[in-house]
């Protein structure tokens, strides 16, 4: 069976945003959903004036360098609890315990022990992409073959060069799931922390719009944060796609 084209599946959002729009100009919406034209046009007058890209900036700057410090700690200790057994003696209590408990609720107490700038923002945000990584990390490397390790050992391979040549290579499709995961989550943390307290911020920017009842406003920071989110995420896949082509190859020419 042909395939349908790639625009088929824009159309259902477009009648519902086309709806929308003739509501809204009808007077028939409610006043929290303004037609997406004067959505678009508020966030046209933001971009104009430079606001956008001063709360987009901080924001990008919480979200991003917390998944950075995240994904590069989450990556490491998984990665060494799932090849080494006193790692994972130590780590995996530690995660059993903390990781149900909701990062935000520890939200008071990042703020009395870092204050209420980007610091206690970052910690947060960190600390939620760090669980998602870490398992991501850890079931991926537990996840190596045995059969390939041990042909490696018989071939005179050292520890470094398993983990280097078996281990990594191995866990990275499932590595990359996590930073995903991770990637979603910085951006998911980063605006209930600027929600509760920040002076910028697209987090700020909702709370600002609700208090002044600029709910175009709203609806154009909830816009770029989506926008933001989607490009970080292609460019995360790109990366995928570059450190796993061989093995997507395989994959392709394996179906």
């Amino acid at each position: 069976m042909a395939r349908p084209p790639r625009w088929v599946g824009a159309l259902v959002p477009l009648l519902l945003v086309a709806v929308w729009e003739i509501a809204a100009r009808r007077g028939d919406a409610p006043e929290y959903l303004p037609a997406p034209s004067v959505i678009l046009a508020e966030l046209g007058a933001l971009v104009a004036s430079g606001d956008l890209f001063v709360h987009a900036a901080a924001s990008l700057y919480r979200a991003l360098g917390a998944f950075a410090i995240g994904a590069v700690t989450g990556a490491a200790v998984g990665l060494a609890a799932g090849t080494l057994r006193a790692v994972e003696r130590f780590y995996e209590p530690i995660i059993s315990l903390t990781y149900p408990v909701p990062k935000i609720a520890a939200l008071p107490i990042v703020f009395a022990w870092f204050g209420l700038g980007d610091v206690s923002k970052i910690v947060i945000i960190t600390i939620s992409v760090f669980y998602p990584i870490y398992i991501a990390a850890f079931f991926g490397a537990k996840g190596t073959s045995r059969v390939h390790v041990w042909a490696a050992r018989n071939m005179g391979a050292g520890r470094w060069q398993i983990f280097r040549r078996i281990v990594l290579p191995s866990a990275l499709p499932q590595l990359f799931n996590g930073l995903r995961v991770g990637l979603a989550l910085s951006f998911i943390v980063m605006v209930v922390a600027e929600l509760v307290a920040s002076q910028r911020g697209l987090g700020y920017l909702i709370a600002f719009s609700e208090e002044q009842t600029r709910f175009d406003i709203m609806y154009a920071a909830i816009l770029t944060i989506g926008v933001l989110g989607f490009a970080a995420d292609r460019v995360l896949l790109a990366v995928r796609r570059r450190a796993l082509k061989g093995q997507l190859l395989a994959t392709a020419e394996a179906r």
